[in-house]
């Protein structure tokens, strides 16, 4: 249903642009056409792209998803913009009549085509300007002999055929600048279904944490064919978490709970959240790893810190707005009853349209502290 939904609602955006287009350029019906059949061609895409994956055509497939996807980002630009200068032309039609005039829509098309232009050429800029983000948190879940210990927090990685490979190695070379005792992965590392994504996965599993890494399944994984996905994450060095917990040494707990999509959506018994957490040491840190940041309904004092992703922090402005109407928190640490706190990374990549905008990706440093 949410398939269909995402398709009805990308054919609407087509047949929004295919009107403004039609109309400020005055398309012959043979143009009209032609333009109709290539905006069909880029609704189906997405779906084509995953058919040749699925079939193995690397090249088709990445050709395919390289001009789908940057279609689909430059598309919904145009669509907001338009969209702005409708309402402001009927906000100012009672006040300036002459700004409404039909003899300038052909010169607004263009100025509004060049402005979506613009920003996507600046989104895809801001993708591939990964930040690092330090968090310190004060515990008595470390010990005073260990003092320190940094978790380096990676999610939403969405490793696709179009993802470049200097995108990942750039990530790792961050990663190590950071140094970190435990690198964790809050799901959506892999986003596509060819076997390639294992040697591009390749500077990831050069790290080497002394206490290791870990990760977590998002819908993306699923989305991919799980055994696929999880084979990849297994290869780039990480140990899944699915419903279990480990402890590593220095007082930490490192709890995973598999994303709904792949689990269902509400798991009992040995498959709960609640499960998974209660058998743990009071006395330990324990840090939990989900892809959606849900906090569940007596989680809460069960562990100290949930790491968690998904939203993207809504990756292309306005649609954090779209985000907070279906997850209360945004980006970064949020306190939670008790001893729990929340922290949201806003990921290291791009879903869909390969761009960002006022949403630049982050990874995440996060050091835990002694403190009595």
């Amino acid at each position: 249903m949410i398939l269909l939904a995402i398709f009805a609602a990308y054919s609407a955006l087509h047949a929004y642009a295919f009107l403004k287009t039609r109309t400020a350029l005055r398309l012959r019906d043979s143009a009209a056409a032609l333009l109709a059949l290539f905006m069909a061609g880029m609704v189906c895409a997405p779906n084509l792209v995953r058919v040749l994956e699925t079939a193995g055509h690397v090249l088709p497939a990445r050709i395919l998803a390289a001009i789908g996807y940057g279609w689909m980002g430059l598309l919904f630009l145009f669509v907001l913009l338009h969209l702005t200068a409708d309402l402001l032309r009927l906000a100012a039609r009672r006040f300036a009549p002459a700004f409404c005039r039909k003899t300038v829509s052909r010169t607004r098309f263009f100025v509004i085509l060049s402005l979506a232009l613009g920003l996507f050429l600046y989104g895809l800029y801001e993708a591939g300007d990964i930040r690092l983000r330090h968090i310190s948190l004060r515990t008595p879940g470390i010990s005073e002999t260990v003092g320190r210990l940094r978790i380096v927090h990676i999610t939403d990685v969405h490793l696709n055929l179009i993802h470049p490979q200097a995108h990942i190695e750039k990530i790792a070379a961050l990663i190590t600048e950071a140094n970190p005792d435990i690198l964790v992965s809050t799901g959506d590392l892999v986003d596509g279904q060819m076997g390639c994504l294992s040697r591009w996965l390749e500077p990831l599993r050069e790290i080497e944490p002394r206490l290791g890494k870990y990760a977590v399944t998002g819908n993306h994984e699923y989305l991919s064919g799980l055994g696929h996905a999880l084979d990849l994450t297994e290869k780039a060095g990480f140990t899944v978490l699915r419903n279990e917990a480990v402890t590593v040494p220095g007082g930490v707990a490192i709890a995973g709970v598999d994303d709904p999509a792949v689990r269902g959506p509400n798991p009992q018994g040995a498959g709960s959240e609640e499960y998974v957490l209660g058998d743990l040491p009071e006395d330990l840190f324990v840090l939990l790893l989900k892809h959606r940041p849900v906090v569940e309904q007596g989680s809460p004092g069960l562990f100290d810190l949930q790491l968690s992703g998904h939203t993207h922090g809504g990756q292309i402005f306005p649609l954090h707005l779209a985000a907070r109407l279906f997850f209360p928190h945004g980006p970064g640490l949020h306190g939670l009853s008790g001893r729990s706190s929340l922290y949201i990374g806003p990921g290291a990549g791009a879903c869909g349209p390969p761009i960002r905008i006022l949403s630049p990706p982050v990874i995440t440093v996060i050091d835990l502290v002694h403190e009595a």
